[in-house]
């Protein structure tokens, strides 16, 4: 029987006190909920595992749903997410949960003149008073203002530093359950925007530039930061554990470019040798047809060096509504696995770059010397330590046989 055949579907009647994992591995037979059991199991059977470094970008407003409070804070303290990339969107609408501000579930269909009237904002079937933009902003302002901030930084520090206020904060008005940011810096988590001025803190950031504010944010950093995280998840700190990395991605635009490019940083800008993301997960609504980036497959990412075309079994694209799948691969996940030990890469953030660095210029030196040896006809070789010959793909990605 061929090997496409492979998974009986056995049709069973459900019961009333079904749980999670049996739902999702019993009743999830075909088409996309196939495609989110796969991902579920992928994720924990392999992901959440001793050795892998799992990034999150996060596109789509899932935090004003409530979801970094209920879903990805608790995988952050399980130690299942260790570094994210985020909209500066979704950072702010948290933030408004760490005040202790109120969102309603409303619906679609309201008179949004009448809503503008009485003062309240809607994002699809959430609800909440323009007060609470407003007094947000007030909150980021008045802590910009403060000299922590008054410098140039790149946004895992920037947004460190925002977590740890907000912690405070949290503490101080009694909030319950942390938000996404407070969570982040308690667990050492980075959490990176690939577009610092496209949201309401970076409105403010600018605003706060009007004044004579110092705070200068570097995208650059984030960059090269980024690539560093990559580039240390080759080495996990376990001995006989091979490092790989992971990228576990929530809808798509540039939080997802930002996340994949780190790759093609190190084999194609910074010449260093590298394979690629080994597993990658999506989860969008977007078509691959129309040629956007959030409906690019993990097998066009191989084509840029920013997946390992080794690994392509272990690439998984659901195509769904990240509301539904998040909190069910969320629950299955922390029903199946044990809590991995927090990696707390903002804290080795300078050591990380620092061996990127190392690494990079030992690499351009060496194109440099042979670049010479070429120009100088006769020239004496310089004696260069023996090492096995690496063949590679056009994009500089080591092919492995």
């Amino acid at each position: 029987m061929t090997k496409l055949l492979s998974r009986q579907i056995s049709p069973a009647p459900l019961s009333a006190n079904i749980g999670i994992t049996d739902l999702i591995d019993t009743y999830f037979t075909a088409y996309n909920s196939a495609r989110l059991r796969e991902a579920c199991h992928l994720l924990s059977r392999d992901i959440m595992q001793p050795g892998v470094t799992v990034a999150l970008s996060l596109s789509g407003a899932l935090t004003p749903a409530g979801l970094g409070v209920s879903v990805l804070s608790p995988l952050m303290r399980h130690g299942f997410v260790d570094w994210i990339i985020s909209t500066g969107a979704n950072l702010y609408h948290d933030l408004h949960y760490g005040l202790g501000m109120e969102l309603y579930a409303s619906n679609p269909f309201v008179d949004d003149v009448k809503l503008r009237q009485e003062g309240r904002i809607r994002i699809y079937d959430i609800v909440f008073g323009y007060d609470v933009l407003l007094e947000t902003d007030a909150f980021i302002r008045e802590l910009l203002r403060s000299e922590p901030f008054q410098k140039r930084m790149g946004t895992a520090e920037f947004h460190h530093l925002l977590g740890k206020y907000i912690n405070a904060m949290e503490k101080q008005l009694g909030v319950k359950n942390p938000c996404l940011l407070s969570t982040a810096y308690e667990c050492g988590v980075p959490i990176y925007t690939s577009s610092p001025g496209d949201s309401s803190i970076g409105m403010n950031v600018a605003a706060l530039a009007l004044e004579g504010s110092k705070l200068v944010i570097d995208p650059s950093q984030d960059v090269n930061e980024t690539a560093a995280i990559a580039y240390a998840a080759r080495n996990s700190g376990i001995p006989d554990v091979e490092g790989k990395s992971a990228a576990l991605i929530l809808g798509g635009g540039s939080p997802k470019n930002f996340l994949l490019q780190t790759q093609p940083q190190l084999h194609e800008v910074l010449g260093l040798e590298e394979r690629g993301h080994d597993y990658f997960v999506q989860i969008t609504d977007a078509r691959p047809d129309t040629g956007g980036l959030s409906g690019a497959t993990p097998s066009e990412a191989v084509s840029w060096g920013k997946v390992d075309p080794e690994e392509l079994p272990s690439t998984i694209v659901c195509y769904t509504d990240s509301t539904i799948a998040l909190p069910l691969i969320g629950a299955y996940v922390i029903n199946q696995c044990e809590p991995r030990p927090l990696k707390r890469l903002y804290d080795r953030r300078e050591e990380m770059l620092a061996t990127l660095q190392r690494d990079y210029l030992a690499a351009r030196a060496e194109r440099t010397e042979e670049k010479v040896a070429a120009a100088i006809p006769n020239a004496k070789p310089v004696p260069k330590p023996e090492r096995e010959p690496v063949a590679t793909y056009p994009c500089g990605t080591p092919i492995r046989r």
